[in-house]
């Protein structure tokens, strides 16, 4: 028992000529998943480095056989018929991706935002519920707990725009007043919020890897290609994307991200982490007192806007500037993320542009674009261009097992099933536009409908005398 299990080198499936490239073996895998495979074990897919022994993917004989054995039937039905479960299970019709290109569908349905004067959620699709009891209640009970442990009486404050991120429907919110207008609490409840749900769905897919991978080990007979619930991966592993226009705000995100983690490991990147981007927001420069202090307060930090990097969620601990095919989040800045996109890095040996390989964002399933206001004083146009280059099928082949990967990946809907959070102090028709025209998720919008009050009539006419 104390010993480590060996593990086994996955057999590849025979998919023709052994899936030389990624666009011809996912023909191919079209064409077998209507087909009866031939009698071969199934294989269990590690989307992880090599050398990371203590991966989320991999887990222990006596993991595996606790999470088989003692996953009662009522647990099972709680699991199916969360919002997580309920998202990425469906099935879309072609009447539905008709109507989702054609966008025909129009904001019929309203509901009070509470805490935001004169304003109120408009939304698409089906009315959400009211709020529940307890908005937390799909969320594991290890994060659930550590949240109301470092949280406490807050958690409440954020659960109203938690339970928006949890119906995983698309998301604009041009009302959020910003730490720099002096709106920290609204600003920090509305981060935590989507960084809640950001955890909730990293966990959420790598907890349903890890039972599918113990199925597979347990009970070698299991026929992959019958069952449509061990196909529970993507092409690769990045699952969330964080949009962000200064390294001072990732800073802020990141280690607001860490706390609110239950992993109380820290990894040696994290001295690369304050290196590079700051060791707290404590240790700013004097403010200029010619400039107003929105100026100050936002200007005060790094002001760089290029940077690119991955974190990674193992058992035990969260690593920075992890290998972007082995991170679940992507913390990146518009312009860097343009010019990876583009080869437009160089190499320091050559001195040529790097290849173009942005195959790690074909699997994005959720969005956030914070700041929206301050990247569009940059280049909204690489804001735009990122966002195009989302959910496309990968140009090569990478380590994944095609026989696990979901259908709608495999169909190219998964634009479809994105979702996108759009985050902003004030609403401009560009940010209009992007909303509309490039957030397709297939559950609905939701967006914040402010009413200002005019002040026209309050003005009195000069009378000529």
């Amino acid at each position: 028992r104390g010993q480590k299990r060996r593990r086994e080198k996955p057999q590849r499936p025979v998919l023709d000529d052994d899936l030389r490239d990624s666009s011809a073996g996912i023909i191919a895998v079209k064409a077998v998943r209507r087909e009866k495979p031939s009698n071969e074990s199934p294989q269990v897919l590690h989307q992880n480095d090599d050398d990371d022994s203590d991966d989320c993917n991999v887990s222990s004989e006596d993991e595996a056989h606790y999470m088989i054995s003692n996953k009662s039937d009522a647990l099972d039905e709680m699991e199916s018929s969360c919002s997580f479960q309920r998202h990425v299970t469906h099935v879309l019709a072609n009447d539905e991706v008709n109507a989702l290109v054609n966008q025909k569908s129009k904001f019929k349905w309203e509901m009070p935002a509470e805490d935001i004067p004169k304003s109120k959620w408009v939304g698409t699709g089906e009315k959400i519920k009211g709020a529940s009891d307890d908005p937390f209640v799909d969320v594991k009970g290890k994060l659930k707990d550590h949240w109301q442990k470092i949280l406490s009486d807050d958690l409440n404050y954020r659960s109203r725009f938690f339970s928006l991120c949890n119906s995983y429907r698309d998301i604009m919110h041009c009302n959020k007043k910003p730490f720099y207008l002096k709106g920290s609490k609204v600003d920090s409840s509305t981060m935590d919020a989507y960084l809640m749900h950001a955890l909730s769905h990293v966990h959420r897919t790598r907890d349903v890897v890890i039972k599918n991978d113990a199925k597979l080990r347990n009970d070698a007979n299991t026929d992959v290609m019958e069952d449509d619930s061990y196909r529970d991966q993507g092409f690769t592993r990045p699952k969330v994307l964080f949009l962000l226009p200064l390294k001072s705000i990732a800073r802020r995100i990141v280690k607001r991200l860490i706390q609110l983690s239950p992993l109380t490991q820290k990894d040696n990147s994290m001295g690369q982490f304050k290196k590079e981007f700051g060791e707290s927001d404590d240790e700013l420069e004097e403010p200029n007192s010619s400039k107003p202090t929105d100026f100050n307060l936002l200007f005060a930090g790094d002001v760089e806007d290029h940077f690119l990097f991955g974190i990674k969620f193992t058992k035990k601990s969260v690593k920075l500037y992890s290998n972007f095919y082995a991170s679940d989040i992507i913390v990146a800045s518009p312009l860097a993320l343009k010019l990876k996109i583009d080869g437009g890095e160089v190499t320091k040996k050559k001195g040529r542009p790097k290849e173009n390989d942005s195959d790690f964002l074909s699997s994005i399933e959720i969005v956030v674009v914070d700041y929206a206001d301050v990247i569009s004083m940059q280049n909204w146009s690489h804001l735009h261009a990122v966002l195009e280059q989302l959910n496309h099928l990968p140009s090569k082949e990478h380590v994944t097992n095609v026989m696990r990967i979901r259908p709608w990946y495999l169909d190219e809907q998964a634009r479809y099933y994105r979702q996108t959070i759009i985050l902003s102090s004030y609403l401009t028709p560009e940010m209009n536009a992007l909303f509309n025209g490039s957030c397709l998720n297939y559950e609905g919008k939701v967006k914040l409908a402010t009413e200002f009050t005019g002040v026209l009539p309050k003005i009195q006419l000069e009378i000529r005398q």
